[in-house]
């Protein structure tokens, strides 16, 4: 991952979805909106990142829809960091490919 990111790259043509389900200890998994993801009864936290460096953060709200947090992202030490704008959360994808995204919370609240 320490490669720089371009414009078409995968990471920025994605809707990325927390899939709760597939999480380790190494981290939290992520998958594309367009995969065959489980139905859940609660909405599922959602990335979206554009090449210009400014991101989304969709987060389950108290009527089961979405409340979006605007964000940035960077390249810090070979991982993307994620910072929504609120200071909720701190977000580093340490791992990625086409399919999968492994994010780990790096400080903040929890998700």
């Amino acid at each position: 991952m320490a490669a720089k990111h371009v414009p078409n790259d995968r990471l920025f043509a994605t809707t990325w979805v927390h899939v709760h389900e597939e999480d380790t200890a190494e981290g939290h998994v992520y998958r594309p909106e367009e995969d065959n993801i489980p139905l859940s009864r609660r909405p599922r936290k959602r990335l979206q990142l554009q090449a210009d460096g400014s991101a989304c953060i969709s987060l389950p709200g108290a009527d089961d829809g979405y409340v979006k947090e605007p964000a940035t992202w960077r390249d810090e030490s070979g991982a993307v960091v994620i910072r929504g704008e609120a200071g909720t959360e701190a977000l580093s994808v340490v791992r990625q490919s086409p399919s999968r995204l492994l994010v780990r919370q790096s400080g903040g609240q929890a998700s």
